[in-house]
């Protein structure tokens, strides 16, 4: 299987700056997990629980970050992870890795249409979702086409909403514990209520490591973009740099501020999704400082982190397209670029899909659509295996080949035992996704297929393009490291 020429991507315009790059990292991966379902952690495994989940997970993004940062600072392609499978490990991978990430985000499309007009919904319920859901299909669509600068610039400010709001929510947060807000001091009472800070049990913790991949998902957006950056051996490193600060603050800090306000076993953790915005901890804890109309601002907060994360998910589709296309692993219009340097059918595909995939939700009793996001549900930890195995094969070649590490624009740190440490991590999760089907007297089948479905089609695309195309493991002497 031939593997594009690097510099076929300079056919993309590199116009995505530092500052891009770097709010990109920070906003990647704050959405509805944080927002939404980080309420719904503590009350099932405590604070101390839910904090220790977060936090091997967060070490475990920190580690996969670490690994991207080093090849795509090196080799800042486009297709990212795909690429890097194809070219260190087997082409078959790269091109089940790069189809299975371009369907996860795909149907992430539909998940944000839906989710928006929902949200809608707390200020204008009687305008039919519909509306709101081509409104946004086509602000997506907007931001996409005029350029990769457009979509740099969108993300930019969309992750800037989200990060004040969290950094704000963590300062009341904080004069309430203290009671500089409020009628008393909370201090650290609230830490052992109910159950006390750790409760649940073994199981309840790993079902958190689940919750908490899923939060994470969306990290691995600032390799895509390393094709377009204007110089990506200093903003990659810098963006890496901050992701275990952002995941220390915005996360560690944000669960310990509604651990200490709010009690694990207060009923109100309990909800907390688009529909009960007012359920959100960040909204009760605002609700509790007096800020007047915390409902609302909150639904505006999760309005934008849907909106982020639905033009994320168009952009990564259209890039993946266009690098498979480059690999000769798609049809080759879907490598065209527009004058603006745009993936246009890449994207009129995307677009086509998403909308397909929405749709489905309304026929049938919407099963066709439970039956797309199942087989969806995994894609992202597939992603996340494929980078932690290119990666400790690029290093395993630069070795053998006897290169200079010094070479490297980046060092990803604790090498092997980052790569090691998050791929175990993340097979793991995989095959424990629903390990409660098979516990019961009888095997859940019907659980078993809807968790796992995922891994039979990954296996599907992998074994096709390897009986097609007749690929093999690449050995590390032959792997090829020139990155121009």
């Amino acid at each position: 299987m031939e593997v594009f020429s690097l510099k076929e991507n300079d056919l993309l315009q590199r116009q995505l700056s530092s500052r891009h790059i770097s709010m990109l990292a920070i906003g990647g991966s704050i959405g509805t997990g944080l927002f939404l379902a980080s309420g719904n952690a503590i009350h099932q495994a405590g604070a101390g629980g839910a904090i220790l989940a977060y936090a091997v997970i967060g070490l475990m993004v920190f580690f996969l970050m670490t690994s991207l940062g080093e090849m795509a600072s090196y080799m800042p392609v486009t297709g990212s992870f795909s690429a890097y499978a194809s070219r260190f490990v087997d082409p078959a991978l790269g091109f089940a890795l790069g189809w299975n990430y371009w369907y996860n985000w795909a149907i992430t499309i539909a998940v944000e249409l839906s989710a928006g007009s929902l949200l809608m919904k707390f200020w204008f319920p009687t305008v039919p979702s519909y509306v709101w859901s081509l409104l946004f299909l086509f602000i997506f669509v907007i931001f996409n086409l005029i350029s990769v600068r457009g979509f740099g610039e969108s993300e930019f400010w969309f992750a800037l909403i989200k990060v004040v709001a969290i950094i704000l929510f963590i300062i009341v947060g904080i004069l309430m514990i203290f009671g500089v807000i409020g009628n008393q001091a909370v201090g650290f009472s609230n830490i052992n209520a109910g159950s006390g800070a750790f409760h649940g049990g073994y199981f309840t913790l790993f079902q958190l490591l689940i919750v908490a991949g899923f939060s994470f998902q969306g990290t691995e957006l600032v390799g895509v973009t390393a094709g377009e950056s204007k110089d990506p051996t200093r903003s990659l490193p810098k963006a890496i740099k901050q992701i275990f600060w952002r995941i220390l603050l915005f996360y560690i800090l944000s669960l310990l501020v509604i651990g200490l306000l709010i009690p694990s076993d207060d009923p109100s953790l309990l909800g907390g999704d688009e529909t009960q915005i007012a359920l959100s901890p960040f909204t009760i804890v605002f609700s509790k400082a007096g800020f007047p109309g915390a409902a609302s601002f909150m639904n505006f907060i999760v309005l934008t982190a849907v909106l982020s994360a639905g033009n994320s998910a168009i952009y990564a589709c259209t890039r993946m397209l266009w690098n498979l296309s480059r690999e000769k692993q798609a049809p080759k219009k879907l490598g065209i670029l527009n004058k603006r340097g745009v993936p246009i059918f890449a994207l009129a595909l995307t677009i086509l899909v998403g909308a397909l995939a929405f749709l489905s939700s309304f026929f049938g009793d919407g099963k066709v659509y439970m039956w797309l996001l199942n087989a969806s549900g995994l894609s992202g930890f597939l992603a996340w295996l494929g980078i932690a195995i290119s990666h400790y094969r690029f290093r395993k070649a630069w070795l053998a080949q006897g290169k200079d590490l010094n070479e490297l624009p980046y060092r990803a740190k604790w090498y092997p035992f980052g790569p090691l440490f998050a791929g175990l991590l993340c097979l793991v999760i995989i095959v424990g996704q629903n390990v409660q089907a098979f516990t019961g007297a009888n095997i859940d089948w019907n659980g078993v297929l809807i968790s796992y479905i995922s891994i039979p089609l990954f296996l599907l695309l992998y074994l096709v393009c390897k009986w097609k195309k007749k690929t093999k493991w690449i050995p590390a002497e032959q792997v090829n490291l020139d990155n121009q």
